[in-house]
């Protein structure tokens, strides 16, 4: 391999098939993102199901505070809606929606301000991922999902769209909770509660006692499938968050979520030259080896099926950024891993693991 921006690393049962480069620190992309599984899976374990608190105070007002919990979509806040029914819940009056579990403005590094999807700002309430699906014709504004209901954020934020179907994201933290609450309001209503008043960011209460605590019903297993099936940096952040908010106290920053990573990483690998600025492989300034991400990818064997699998014999996750092509995962069960931080055709990635299936199969010596 005549690159000197890349590092790549075979092995077999801890036996070096192939290598070049394999302890140099380099940009891992979405990659990166085995490694918050990895930091998820010790801390909560898979069977662990993230939660949102409800309160009602003696006015009927809802209270809803967050915890960061990334899989609040539409399906999702219908079940709550129906629940909140099941406790007796008829009516409310105005809907309070408590977003202080992270901090204000959080900026996470690598993150653009562009209205894609892969961009959506993290948020400690937040539905469908902090993003809309929304069709705009000359004719008008529709939800393009049928699950989800078209409310005021999302014509506000539809208004500086170009006409056409697309997915974009709330690009504000208060207003994410803000839309998190118009979805409420109207799954509760299909419920037949009614709610009167308006939707406002305010704090819980002291005093107020919790009314209804819900338990997602996907669990930690479902929501790291769906981060590294579709690279989802947003599930991947509010991870790294919530788990530095567990491990040092909310409100959830990336300084503490960083001292939490480096204090496990430390702890499960002893490694000494590596770099976890955030958790989805958006930053330039994470760093990791070849040989770092092998050691990762033999702790994290009881999970790979966790992984996508893009063809038979391989589970693998991708990373991609400009002039950064990625590759880490099994080949045939044996880890591998592939960092290139120069611009290379876009199809190498594969054709490299191609070819280091046919060496592995073939039982080929060692390339340093």
């Amino acid at each position: 391999m005549d690159m000197p921006a890349a590092s790549l690393l075979l092995e077999d049962s801890g036996k070096v098939l192939v290598a070049h480069n394999p302890d140099t620190g380099r940009i891992p992309a979405s990659t990166l993102k085995i490694l918050t599984a990895w930091l998820a899976i010790r801390h909560w374990g898979l069977d662990h199901h993230f939660s949102t608190d409800f309160y009602l105070d003696d006015q009927q007002t809802l209270w809803v505070k967050g915890y960061g919990d990334p899989m609040l979509v539409s399906e999702e806040i219908e079940t709550i809606a129906g629940r909140l029914r099941q406790t007796g819940l008829h009516s409310v009056n105005g809907i309070r929606v408590d977003s202080s579990y992270f901090a204000d403005r959080l900026n996470v590094d690598g993150r653009s301000q562009s209205n894609n999807p892969y961009d959506a700002p993290v948020a400690a309430l937040a539905a469908n991922f902090n993003t809309l699906y929304i069709r705009k014709t000359a004719n008008g504004l529709s939800s393009a999902e049928p699950q989800t209901p078209l409310t005021a954020v999302a014509r506000r934020v539809a208004k500086k769209l170009n006409n056409g179907k697309q997915r974009v994201n709330i690009k504000n933290a208060r207003l994410s909770a803000r839309y998190f609450g118009e979805l409420l309001r109207a799954k509760l209503r299909t419920q037949g509660i009614v709610v009167n008043g308006d939707i406002s960011n305010q704090a819980v209460p002291d005093h107020l006692a919790p009314y209804y605590h819900h338990r997602n019903t996907r669990s930690l297993g479902d929501v790291l499938r769906a981060m590294l099936r579709y690279s989802t940096n947003f599930i991947a952040n509010q991870l790294f968050l919530m788990l530095g908010a567990e491990a040092n106290g909310a409100p959830a920053d990336l300084s503490k979520a960083q001292a939490y990573a480096l204090k496990q990483i430390e702890a499960d690998f002893r490694w000494t030259h590596f770099s976890m600025v955030e958790g989805s492989g958006l930053s330039r300034a994470n760093r990791i080896s070849a040989r770092q991400m092998t050691e990762l990818l033999e702790r994290f064997r009881p999970y790979k099926a966790l992984l996508p699998s893009a063809e038979p014999g391989i589970l693998a996750k991708t990373g991609t950024l400009t002039g950064i092509s990625c590759y880490a995962g099994y080949i045939e069960n044996r880890p591998f891993a592939l960092f290139i931080n120069q611009p290379v055709p876009y199809g190498l990635r594969r054709q490299a693991t191609e070819e280091l299936r046919r060496m592995a199969g073939g039982g080929s010596a060692p390339v340093r």
